[in-house]
């Protein structure tokens, strides 16, 4: 089982992007999927998590995850104000969102990082809710490429099955950019 955590602020679509996951997980033929919001007080703006479960047979466990394999973060102001890399099992992966470099992030050793400049490509493709950019769906690209547990071509049909219509080829584009655009990195 791969248990994913994203991270990011109410308003970004951290929800869509952990239900578009799981849908193309379950699209590429994993027997268990599911995807869950944290719930709380949240508002436009408040640090906020939802979850992705990924596996190979069906899953029986529904609550919130302690240890993730895999960390997505939206909007790297959260890293000051959330451990991530503490809620992470080792070995594990924390894709950010960010213009910074991988060795720009000073993480425990034992983890992988990957970094994209989610914002750069969706206002490429004018991904935007109310004049911010939405990165969720470049984030999506860039699991992709980093996780490698579920394919560009099933997360596409995923975006297409939860996505309006009219902003499909956009975010087809920007998830497509984001996989290039993404460097990984080991942290020894």
């Amino acid at each position: 089982m791969h248990e994913i955590i994203w991270h990011g602020r109410g308003g970004q679509g951290v929800v869509v992007a952990a239900q578009i996951l799981a849908e193309a997980a379950y699209l590429q033929g994993y027997q268990g999927v599911t995807s869950a919001p944290t719930f709380g007080p949240e508002r436009r703006g408040a640090p906020l998590t939802a979850s992705t479960r990924i596996s190979d047979a069906p899953l029986r466990t529904f609550s919130q995850i302690e240890l993730a394999d895999i960390a997505v973060v939206l909007d790297p102001s959260l890293l000051r104000v959330v451990d991530v890399a503490s809620s992470m099992r080792d070995g594990g992966l924390i894709i950010i969102n960010t213009d910074l470099k991988p060795d720009d992030f000073h993480l425990r050793k034992g983890l992988k990082i990957a970094v994209v400049d989610a914002v750069k490509v969706a206002l490429k493709f004018h991904l935007l809710k109310e004049g911010a950019p939405v990165v969720n769906t470049p984030l999506l690209g860039a699991f992709a490429r980093a996780a490698g547990l579920v394919s560009l071509e099933y997360i596409e049909q995923g975006l297409k099955k939860k996505l309006p219509a009219k902003v499909v080829a956009a975010n087809v584009m920007a998830l497509k950019m984001a996989y290039e655009e993404t460097v990984i990195k080991k942290i020894d």
